[in-house]
């Protein structure tokens, strides 16, 4: 899930995406998602396991993740990030956690210094982010969408 057109889009600053209730895995290699520009806010997903990385992030990306279920691969990246710098301004992009839970190993390299930024949803667009524990029951019916030729999604 690449979210942002390219890297030299700098319209994709103003983007705005919630990513939520997924399960992602057991052998899905990156971008769950991966932001170009932009702000993510990331919250009761479940990770079970990832070639390369889970989340990722270039050209100063802000991110939050919130209550999110991490399980690490048994023989791989253990580092639920990726992150690629920018050779313009430096690399400074945010990535918070909040509430996230880890499991075998898995370990997320957050910013420091930062404050976590904010989703500033509307009213109408508003939802409760449940804690950790309930990230495997949340996303139980969680499924791929039926796509194909003839299908209107």
């Amino acid at each position: 899930m690449l979210l942002g057109h390219d890297d030299g889009y700098v319209r994709d600053q103003n983007m705005k995406v919630t990513i939520v209730y997924n399960h992602f895995g057991p052998n899905c290699n990156q971008r769950m998602p991966r932001i170009r520009h932009g702000y993510a806010h990331v919250a009761n997903n479940l990770y079970q396991g990832w070639v390369q990385y889970a989340i990722g992030g270039s050209m100063e990306p802000s991110l939050k993740s919130e209550a999110n279920l991490f399980i690490a691969p048994i023989t791989r990246s253990k580092e639920v990030t990726w992150r690629k710098g920018s050779h313009k301004n430096g690399d400074r992009w945010e990535f918070h956690l909040v509430r996230d839970a880890f499991e075998n190993g898995a370990s997320f390299a957050v910013t420091k210094g930062r404050r976590v930024p904010k989703p500033n949803y509307s009213k109408e667009q508003r939802f409760k982010v449940f804690d950790s524990k309930y990230v495997r029951s949340l996303t139980r019916s969680s499924d791929v969408l039926p796509c194909n030729k003839t299908s209107k999604y």
